[in-house]
């Protein structure tokens, strides 16, 4: 899953970012409110994590402007203030939730994929392809019955491809999913993933559903 943090403080930012990023989330940050809002109409985001008080442009401008657009991508806001009339301003501008500082970063976490899980309008809970089953939310894998185990990037990389099941999906537009804007290694990376995915999804299963066209990309099919 893909999110944008716009925290002004940077310690704070890059603690969430890193926790978030364990987790299997491909984070992205901004600084400023002005940036954010640029960041968030010009890239699709699962969810969005926004400071209110922030410089050039404060979190409840950002999300009005957002909602204005037409953009509907689940909202957390994140705000020092404590109070009724703080917490209805961020849902009267359009935010899904709202959390107030300091927090604990357990409760952030269950409560984005809260949001994914109800605030994803054009994503089922569940991705089914086939008899395989993708859980954005709860970060778990099924074939049939048979859980499948996968680290949080080979996850990320797989939702990335049940996405667009039956497409084919390119490196660059996998590492855009599952790796943030600031990754400059190698990008034969997302290789070793297909990889590592082919012996979880497909190989003990006698499948053959993750699919390489050469020159293009990868395609998840049903089989």
């Amino acid at each position: 899953m893909r999110v944008l943090l716009v925290e002004d403080e940077e310690r704070l930012a890059q603690l969430i970012k890193d926790g978030l990023a364990g987790e299997g989330f491909a984070v992205d940050v901004a600084h400023d409110g002005r940036d954010g809002l640029w960041l968030a109409t010009e890239n699709p985001y699962d969810v969005i994590v926004l400071d209110v008080m922030l410089p050039r442009m404060n979190g409840y401008t950002v999300c009005a402007r957002l909602r204005d657009a037409g953009n509907w991508t689940p909202i957390m806001m994140l705000t020092a203030k404590d109070g009724v009339y703080d917490e209805a301003e961020a849902l009267d501008t359009g935010a899904d939730d709202y959390l107030a500082k300091p927090f604990s970063y357990v409760v952030l976490l269950a409560r984005l994929r809260a949001l994914v899980r109800r605030g994803g309008r054009e994503r089922p809970v569940s991705i089914t392809v086939g008899d395989l089953v993708i859980d954005p939310a709860g970060i778990r894998c099924h074939r049939g019955e048979t859980e499948i185990s996968l680290t949080p990037k080979e996850f990320a990389v797989l939702h990335g491809l049940a996405r667009r099941a039956g497409e084919v999906v390119s490196k660059s537009e996998l590492l855009a999913q599952a790796w943030d804007f600031s990754y400059d290694g190698d990008p034969n990376i997302v290789e070793v993933y297909i990889s590592a995915l082919r012996r979880k999804i497909d190989q003990p299963f006698g499948r053959t559903s993750l699919v390489t066209v050469r020159g293009a990309g990868y395609r998840l099919e049903a089989v």
